[in-house]
């Protein structure tokens, strides 16, 4: 059966994850699989880069999924785009190698999670950063998420309940972005990524920028491999899945967590 790859765009403001709920909550999976079986006929589970978690964004979520259909790719994504809800699109579609594998063939996923640090509310940045009163210090921050950078045991910054096999992860970039005067960003690119990890190295560097934590605090915080050592989860809708990165070499997968 031939293997389409998709790419997602969604607010993930309603939405309980990517992933289908036993409870039948509104998942994003659940969304374009109805939608693919509208089109179809026939029930097709996609598979996704990355389980994002209830209230996290993407831009560029991959996902890929087997499909038998007569419809051109064009017709495809004419339809889905007509019969999917405001805030799920199908940015891009396209048929891909039969062996093609959303999740295990990704080499690395890009997060940011934003900021607003401004004097006073932004209502049109309420949705998609988290609003953080009272002085931060960027420059503080980004010398605590260089120590973040590299191969290190994550267990510090996983969420309870992630059943991950090993808690050892790889970051490739960790950088405080800085835009117009009050807007902060935490860029992490990482070939994988364990339960709300994004969230709580952002609930940590906040600390930093906060003068709760010192920066040179990170690695002890590191070698803990305890989570009550790092700071809180910063909440979900500040992050986005950016991008999802494929490199030519196909299998190895990057790990079955999300940010």
């Amino acid at each position: 059966m031939p293997v389409y790859r998709l790419v997602l765009e969604y607010d993930g403001t309603f939405f309980a994850g990517w992933q289908i709920q036993p409870d039948g909550r509104r998942t994003v999976q659940g969304e374009l699989a109805r939608a693919l079986e509208r089109l179809t006929g026939a029930r097709a589970v996609p598979v996704a880069a990355g389980r994002t978690d209830a209230g996290v964004h993407a831009e560029g979520q991959v996902a890929s999924v087997r499909l038998e259909t007569r419809l051109s790719e064009a017709v495809l994504l004419r339809a889905l785009d007509a019969l999917l809800p405001p805030d799920l699109a199908v940015r891009e579609l396209a048929r891909a190698p039969d062996d093609f594998h959303a999740l295990r063939d990704a080499r690395a996923k890009l997060y940011r999670y934003a900021i607003w640090n401004g004097p006073t509310r932004s209502p049109l940045r309420a949705g998609r950063s988290l609003r953080v009163a009272g002085h931060l210090d960027p420059a503080a921050m980004a010398r605590a998420a260089r120590h973040l950078e590299g191969t290190h045991d994550f267990a510090s910054f996983c969420a309870a309940g992630s059943g991950a096999r090993t808690t050892v992860r790889t970051l490739r970039r960790v950088a405080v972005e800085r835009g117009v005067p009050g807007e902060i960003a935490v860029a992490v690119l990482g070939e994988g990524f364990l339960r709300h990890m994004v969230r709580i190295a952002v609930g940590t560097l906040l600390e930093v920028g906060r003068g709760r934590r010192d920066p040179e605090e990170l690695p002890a915080v590191l070698a803990a491999r305890d989570r009550r050592a790092a700071g809180p989860t910063a909440p979900a809708h500040g992050l986005t899945l950016v991008r999802v990165d494929y490199g030519a070499a196909a299998g190895a997968g990057t790990g079955e967590g999300s940010g």
